[in-house]
């Protein structure tokens, strides 16, 4: 008895051991994955659109779902709605600032669209924004305030667009839940998969509006700079004016794209409003 029991617990300790070193082989596979994708940033085509990448459609967002699910974050299964998507390509185009074609700041965005860091890790120093304005490209000092206010009024253009496909996935998330509430027999993996598809949808919503308040912040450090290094009469209204646009538009994409809500806290999504029975949900599915 003694032997069988001591074999028992050594083969327990042998199956416990195992798991921590599976765990710990993941851990280090998705370090090593991102290091490796590092110097890859999103290739973009005509009007500075996303193209189509194996990399970066299938291979990082794989690891970025293994990063996820080892910090605990909700990951889904499910395939995407067609707005699902699209709320995605319109979102990156948001959240990517302008002056993130260096390979940093382009890397720590795309790690972060792809869930290998978390979003709130791919934020860019606003003081690149001033550096790059600052660099050859740009040989009048006059161009370097139109291109502040080309970039802030290019934003404000594109966030009414967004929050529509945003109203539209979450009405669909709405719908969602209530099915899965009346739904009188699913599996637990449907169950798990809708919550946190739902989650991802609105970590991407309340994403968009974060990434737009700091991008406003870039904006005006970049002026403020350009004010004392390359003083101008007739440019600063000009710029200022497009910041003031765009953040009148930033505030309904903070407040969750409804543009009937006013003074929400730029405050992060918690996980917990889903995870914890809302009252349009059933208990989970005992096994």
């Amino acid at each position: 008895m003694g032997k069988g029991k001591a074999e028992h617990n050594a083969a327990a300790s042998s199956k416990d051991g195992g798991a921590v070193c599976g765990q710990g082989l993941r851990i280090v596979l998705v370090a090593l994955a991102a290091l490796g994708l590092a110097a890859c940033v999103r290739p973009t085509g005509d009007f500075d659109r996303a193209k189509p990448s194996v990399i970066h459609d299938k291979v990082m967002p794989t690891a970025g779902d293994e990063a996820a699910r080892l910090r605990g974050d909700p990951v889904s299964k499910f395939n995407y709605t067609d707005d699902e998507k699209l709320l995605r390509n319109r979102g990156w185009t948001l959240i990517r600032p302008p002056w993130t074609k260096d390979w940093i700041g382009g890397t720590m965005v795309e790690l972060s669209r792809t869930r290998v860091l978390p979003e709130t890790e791919g934020r860019v120093p606003p003081d690149l924004y001033l550096i790059y304005l600052r660099s050859d490209k740009f040989r009048s000092s006059n161009a370097r305030y139109d291109k502040i206010a080309a970039d802030a009024s290019g934003d404000a253009e594109l966030v009414m667009p967004f929050c529509e496909v945003a109203l539209r996935v979450k009405k669909a998330d709405d719908e969602r839940l209530r099915v899965l509430q009346r739904q009188p027999v699913t599996t637990e993996e449907t169950y798990e998969g809708a919550k946190a598809r739902v989650w991802e949808n609105r970590v991407m919503i309340k994403w968009v509006g974060q990434a737009l308040r700091y991008r406003i912040i870039a904006y005006k450090k970049a002026l403020d700079g350009l004010e004392i290094e390359t003083p101008t009469q007739n440019r600063v209204w000009k710029v200022n004016n497009a910041i003031r646009e765009l953040e009148g538009q930033v505030r309904i994409a903070e407040a969750g794209c409804d543009p009937n809500t006013r003074g929400v806290a730029d405050q992060p999504v918690k996980r917990s409003r889903i995870f914890k029975n809302w009252s349009t949900e059933r208990p989970p599915v005992q096994k």
